[in-house]
């Protein structure tokens, strides 16, 4: 009898810790072998196990948003019986260009001769551009003429075009001659020509986008004449030439908008 209870006090704490191990997930569980006292009996102790969580690295994540978005590279030469993908390339090329030239005419601290020449003047012979129908000349740093001359009765045409530009001039009229007095580059003025040129980057855009359309929509006129896949890599090609294109765009205006505002 008293060698009975001596052994049941040596294996009461592993059936106890064994109980509470079978009422725990295996995951949580973790059992260790410990060596008794005077008689050597080995107990089975079990201990809660740390619970780990393994996060992806950031190389991995990288490699695998970068399988996702794997880039298409198709020879146009292939295609072009399909679409002429350089033409579309150099569409939305002519966008961006656009962009730039716009960028140096029109949205600029220093107000050039140049800067006035894309202003469109509606005439009785239409829309025409102010150096069409006037001589610009810069008779100073602070002051531009446009000589009407040539077409006097444009002049009140010509100047309401000047003050409708948002480059935010005020014209004024001596005859056939136009004064255009050079604003003072305020932090105002500087404010105002940050937003004129968010304002083209966005008609870029919608330009682009324009651009992106026409030629989907030239490619689904043209589907009979390659099988799916190769239509769908057409797509994307002409997607990832819209996106790139869009992305040179923000990037022009994020340098613009630093140099104007500083």
């Amino acid at each position: 009898m008293a060698l009975g209870l001596r052994c049941f006090r040596l294996v009461q704490p592993a059936f106890c810790n064994s109980l509470a191990a079978l009422t725990r997930p295996v995951s949580e569980v973790m059992l260790k072998t410990v060596s008794g006292g005077r008689n050597n009996h080995g107990q089975c102790m079990a201990y809660s196990a740390v619970p780990t969580r393994h996060f992806a690295t950031k190389k991995a994540k990288a490699r695998g948003k970068g399988q996702s978005q794997s880039r298409v590279n198709l020879n146009t030469a292939l295609v072009e019986d399909i679409i002429n993908l350089e033409e579309v390339e150099e569409e939305m090329k002519s966008v961006m260009e656009a962009l730039k030239d716009n960028f140096n005419k029109t949205v600029n601290i220093r107000t050039a001769p140049g800067s006035l020449d894309h202003i469109t003047v509606v005439t009785a012979d239409g829309r025409l551009a102010l150096n069409q129908i006037g001589q610009i000349t810069m008779k100073s740093p602070q002051l531009i003429l446009v000589n009407m001359a040539s077409f006097p009765e444009c002049t009140a045409a010509a100047i309401k075009a000047i003050r409708e530009s948002g480059m935010n001039l005020n014209p004024e009229v001596e005859g056939t001659l136009i004064r255009v007095p050079i604003p003072k580059v305020t932090r105002e003025h500087r404010e105002m020509l940050a937003k004129l040129a968010k304002q083209n980057t966005n008609k870029a855009k919608e330009s682009l986008r324009k651009v992106r359309t026409s030629a989907m929509n030239k490619l689904k006129k043209s589907k009979d004449k390659a099988s799916e896949d190769t239509i769908r890599l057409i797509e994307k090609q002409i997607s990832q030439m819209a996106e790139d294109t869009t992305a040179e765009l923000d990037r022009h205006l994020v340098v613009k908008t630093k140099e104007l505002l500083g």
